[in-house]
């Protein structure tokens, strides 16, 4: 039954980190992905505050492979850049990153940049984060309209951060941003790891889902598909039966991985061939 089209699954190329972009473009063509979504982390692609790589060198990269980056997610997790960051100079030159991110993602000709919630302090109230965080999303909504970008915000586990952890965070941080350019997207490990489900995220977010993060899990791990316990038949016709078409990007960042990226790959992807009809 064909439940998803071929450039619904985005490959991504966190787990290349120790290979080159062009060995990351070589894999993904010959394991049969159309859609990239591109980690914005050296040594694929140098993004700061201050600069980022040549759009027009890996975007020709891209189409000499019949590949289209369609997604730019900047690092947010090893860097010091984040959404929520307390220090004031820390929050403006974070802020001038993910503009830098979202200039990038438009010469790179991207529909969607993914963000989260950003990381609030222990030692302070919730509520301060939250605020610090919703403000910086807000900001760069406003600034992805004028970049013909939308915004997709996933919520992340507890022991990633201490803000938006539930389909119910994310559904109030896009209440209260209210924008057009900002938007929901799911990361199946989180909602695993909160013991949600899909229809779940769907009922309460709709049609503001533009994007995934779809990936195995156990369901801690972002693992390629058929290595955790999900049912990935059942996913695809929960994301069916929603009409949901946006991409399902492969988020894989197991270090098991790290090795032999491509082999994986090829592997994932042959799972998902099946549903494509």
């Amino acid at each position: 039954m064909k439940l998803i089209e071929q450039d619904q699954v985005a490959g991504m190329n966190i787990h290349y980190r120790f290979y080159s972009l062009e060995y990351f473009l070589e894999a993904q063509m010959r394991a049969g992905f159309r859609s990239i979504e591109l980690w914005a982390g050296s040594p694929h692609f140098f993004l700061s505050n201050l600069e980022y790589d040549d759009c027009k060198k890996v975007s020709r990269m891209c189409r000499q492979r019949n590949l289209s980056v369609r997604v730019i997610t900047p690092e947010n997790c090893t860097v010091p850049y984040q959404f929520a960051a307390g220090d004031p100079e820390l929050y403006r030159r974070s802020f001038d990153y993910f503009k830098k991110g979202l200039d990038a993602g438009e010469e790179l000709g991207c529909q969607i940049m993914a963000v989260h919630s950003g990381r609030g302090y222990l030692n302070e109230e919730r509520q301060e984060g939250w605020k610090r965080g919703r403000d910086m999303l807000a900001r760069l909504a406003e600034y992805a309209d004028t970049k013909g970008i939308t915004l997709a915000m996933e919520a992340l586990r507890p022991d990633e951060t201490n803000l938006a952890t539930t389909v119910y965070d994310v559904k109030r941080m896009v209440d209260e941003i209210h924008h057009p350019n900002f938007k929901a997207m799911i990361d199946t490990c989180p909602m695993g790891v909160a013991g949600e489900t899909l229809q779940q995220w769907f009922d309460l977010l709709g049609k503001d889902i533009v994007h995934m993060h779809f990936i195995d899990g156990t369901p801690y791990g972002h693992l390629i598909w058929g290595d955790g316990n999900h049912d990935l038949k059942e996913w695809l016709e929960t994301i069916h039966k929603n009409q949901y078409h946006g991409l399902l990007s492969q988020e894989i960042t197991a270090a098991q991985y790290y090795t032999v990226p491509g082999e994986a790959d090829q592997r994932n992807f042959k799972k998902f061939e099946q549903y494509m009809g």
